[in-house]
């Protein structure tokens, strides 16, 4: 049992090697297009949930 689990972190450790981490630059623009994409979705879901809410109040 030990074996395995010593075994699972050792892969771990090499996976984690492998991987290609981003530059700061990189992060930062990455996070922009989160944000304005956030931004957008946001406002979209606003304006259809207004637009529905104000034409249930008509109708009802």
């Amino acid at each position: 049992m030990r074996d395995k689990i010593l075994g699972f972190f050792n892969d771990v450790i090499k996976e984690m090697k492998k991987v290609t981490w981003p530059t700061k630059d990189e992060l930062k623009d990455m996070t922009q297009v989160v944000l304005v994409a956030t931004l957008i979705v946001s406002v979209f879901i606003y304006a259809v949930d207004t637009i529905v809410s104000l034409t249930l109040r008509a109708i009802l």
